[in-house]
């Protein structure tokens, strides 16, 4: 039987692929459409996954080794900076595996813990972690609009 770690990481390690499979077929040009009116691009919307990915190992789970400067959490809007295709992959590659390295750290019983944070007072972690997952699957559903449609 497994762990409720095992399926939680089984879980989002899948929805994941909603954002990573995009990836693959990326090219640098891309990284600077938009969908009008929206100010954001492909590129920030990328950068913004691995930030709040980082977010999350660092403030849910307890990473507090890891640095992160959330620019995009920050700004709110897009600067325009994220148009390197090879740093941003980098930057998410990083995301990804700190996170999981932070989901495999929890023990059953730490599921149900509550913590609270600023963005969205307190929850389980559990519940904290269904706001990662949707986070992610929210803006990958807006980057295939983007790759699609965009400018």
């Amino acid at each position: 039987m497994k762990s409720k770690t095992q399926l939680f990481l089984e879980l989002w390690q899948e929805a994941r692929t909603r954002f990573s499979n995009q990836l693959l077929g990326l090219r640098e040009e891309d990284l600077v459409k938009k969908l009008p009116p929206s100010a954001n691009s492909l590129g920030f919307l990328i950068r913004h996954i691995g930030e709040v990915e980082l977010l999350f190992a660092k403030n849910v789970f307890g990473e507090k080794e890891i640095r992160v400067i959330a620019k995009t959490v920050i700004s709110k809007q897009d600067s325009g900076e994220w148009t390197d295709l090879n740093e941003l992959q980098k930057y998410v590659d990083q995301s990804f595996h700190y996170l999981k390295s932070s989901i495999e750290k929890q023990v059953d019983l730490d599921w149900e813990t509550t913590i609270e944070t600023k963005e969205f007072g307190v929850k389980t972690k559990a519940e904290a972690f269904g706001r990662v997952v949707s986070h992610t699957n929210h803006h990958a559903g807006q980057m295939a609009i983007i790759i699609k449609y965009g400018v």
